[in-house]
């Protein structure tokens, strides 16, 4: 009898053991302020899961599962579940290392001094689970040595960005760029401000935060796949200029309609992406990805790491459980064959290419290619070589330290594809999920536009941003010229900064050879002429749309959200690459104009923006 009332004990223990519960609730700071993108992990496991924009987090777990709560900055808490589903955690500010310095790979960045909080009881009286003590931590060595060593250890690659100046129209009538939907340097951004550090200065590009956002504009109602909306008021940084905002907006497609997809995953499985927000997220963020894949669709796995391999043929997507198998047995290990793993990957795209489908690797990486083809010009000429027999090539960085951010732009920006950083779960369901059509389906390719400036009206002009993107004034009307990519449901802006010419004012001494300007009354409503050239999907030659840009200023608080919104993006971008063009403008005059801007917001992204105003006014 004994002997079998303790099997009958251990079996109710098991019992409860394995009951699983769906397990929820908030994380603040002792003030009550609440964390977002807090790592919470499941003890002894690779499952986990992030607060979101306000703090709120649910997971999965058995009764008797520890909790790991981690954050930068703050002390990390353990909790074990016991009977309750709802666990709401303060996390301590961890004030034995906030003083000191700061180790990124770029140089060393002192945090600021806070002050420790009062050390406060936590009450685990309504809530069942059990807090449970750390253990004490070895005291870190800030030597030099030792900051050396750490530093060197750190290595993020980021191309060099001059940004741009402003132009006398009478010299340089014309500028010329391609569009660009990429938004990994806002993404990466965030994630530098979340860990307590400001952003390399190159690491940020300003039309990739702006485009991160999507803007409410028209749809489009004529024979175009897309709409063009423009806007002119004062500049908010400097009132004495103009801000000209130019906004293009995708068509909206049926993506039950949308044409098959042929997809390639090709995932970097390399010693360096064993770290939890490398080749444990991924995964996560592809399962999202693959949940969105239909019957007709067809995925394959292709991995590199010492060599390259394939891991799953091409498969339905109706198969969903068998590509999810796939990734699950992924593991990391050995050096990083980026350029076999490219071929392999091109191989297996053109063995199932798709006529009339969306032909298209997936790289999913942190960028460190250090075995093979690595430099890159050899991978420009490798993606190069297959863009024209319409296989594209999308990117997906992630992790840090070793972040190769410059390989990474260069191949989705010649593979006619995307560029996202994932930094956390929440990222990728923006990519893969609520962006999926645009991600996935090209409507217009070689995107370019071109402005003309009136010199009667404009002394000189600015384009913000796009200094990767600029183009030479023929290239517009060159057909085999490659520019961006418009996806459905895509938004893309371009803001231009205007010196406006004032009355009876000189635009520059006259030059010698070339007329001035054109005499007052010729077009003298017109502040500049907008050209827009494109090619359908599948076409060789492109198509020409022209708009004229009258010279009629919006008062600043008139104008639109998309106007404000954008700006105030803009305009934190240079305040933090600390740009010669930003004026008087300060951190609490760009959280002043996002603000005034957020009612479009359904997914929380622009209140998030605010929160990043915060955490860069606290560096």
């Amino acid at each position: 009898m004994k002997i079998i009332s303790l099997l009958f004990n251990l079996l109710c223990f098991i019992g409860i053991q394995s009951q699983t519960m769906t397990i929820l609730g908030t994380v603040t700071d002792t003030s009550g302020a609440t964390l977002p993108g807090v790592t919470i992990t499941l003890k002894g496991t690779a499952s986990g899961t992030q607060t979101d924009f306000d703090g709120y987090y649910t997971i999965n777990a058995n009764q008797g599962n520890i909790l790991i709560f981690s954050y930068l900055g703050f002390e990390t808490q353990e909790v074990k579940i016991a009977k309750k589903s709802t666990i709401n955690i303060s996390l301590q500010e961890d004030t034995s290392s906030l003083d000191e310095i700061v180790i990124v790979g770029y140089g060393k960045m002192p945090v600021r001094n806070r002050r420790p909080h009062s050390k406060r009881k936590f009450s685990n009286k309504s809530l069942a689970y059990e807090v449970i003590p750390r253990a004490p931590r070895a005291q870190p060595n800030y030597s030099p040595q030792y900051i050396e060593k750490e530093a060197s250890n750190l290595d993020e690659d980021y191309a060099q960005i001059t940004e741009n100046g402003f132009k006398n129209p009478l010299q340089t009538p014309l500028s010329t760029f391609s569009i660009d939907v990429d938004a990994a340097s806002y993404s990466n951004m965030r994630r530098f401000l979340m860990n307590g550090q400001k952003p390399p200065k190159d690491a940020v590009r300003i039309e990739e935060m702006i485009n991160y956002f999507s803007y409410d504009y028209t749809e489009p109602t004529n024979e175009h796949p897309f709409s063009i909306n423009q806007e002119l008021s004062h500049c908010p940084w400097n009132h004495d200029n103009y801000l000209l905002h130019l906004g293009i907006q995708g068509k909206n497609i049926d993506l039950d309609e949308a044409p098959a997809n042929n997809l390639v995953f090709l995932i970097d499985v390399s010693g360096s992406m064993s770290d939890s927000n490398k080749l444990p997220l991924l995964k996560k963020a592809f399962k999202l990805l693959v949940n969105q894949m239909r019957e007709k669709d067809r995925v394959a796995i292709v991995v590199y790491a010492g060599n390259s391999g394939l891991v799953l043929k091409s498969t339905s997507g109706a198969h969903k459980e068998k590509i999810i198998a796939s990734l699950n047995n992924l593991n990391a290990g050995g050096s990083t064959a980026g350029g076999a793993g490219l071929k392999l990957a091109y191989k297996v795209a053109k063995d199932n290419f798709i006529k009339k489908g969306n032909n298209r690797i997936i790289l999913a990486t942190d960028g460190d290619f250090n075995v093979g083809t690595s430099s890159n010009s050899n991978i420009e000429d490798l993606i190069v070589a297959h863009r024209d027999q319409d296989i594209f090539i999308s990117v997906t960085g992630f992790g840090m330290g070793n972040y190769k951010d410059s390989k990474m732009e260069i191949i989705a920006d010649k593979g006619n594809g995307n560029y996202a950083y994932i930094d956390n779960l929440l990222e990728a369901q923006k990519v893969f999920v609520q962006e999926f059509g645009g991600t996935m389906h090209t409507i217009a390719k070689d995107v370019k536009i071109q402005v003309e400036f009136n010199p009667n009206h404009v002394e000189s002009y600015r384009l913000v941003g796009y200094e990767n993107r600029k183009l030479n004034a023929e290239d517009f009307d060159n057909d085999k010229k490659d520019a961006g990519e418009l996806g459905a449901g895509h938004t893309v802006t371009a803001l231009y900064e205007i010196v406006p010419k004032k009355s009876g004012a000189s635009a520059t001494s006259p030059l010698k050879y070339q007329t001035v300007a054109k005499p007052i009354g010729i077009y003298d409503t017109e502040l500049a002429t907008v050209k827009f050239r494109y090619k359908q999907p599948k076409a060789k030659e492109s198509i020409l749309i022209t708009e004229t840009i009258e010279n009629n200023i919006v008062p600043l608080p008139e104008t639109s959200e998309n106007f404000r919104f954008s700006s105030a993006v803009a305009a934190f971008g240079m305040l933090l690459r600390d740009s010669e063009y930003k004026g008087d403008f300060k951190l609490k005059n760009v959280k002043s104009l996002a603000s005034s801007s957020k009612s479009n917001d359904e997914f929380g992204y622009r209140a998030e923006f605010t929160r990043l105003i915060d955490l860069a006014e606290g560096l």
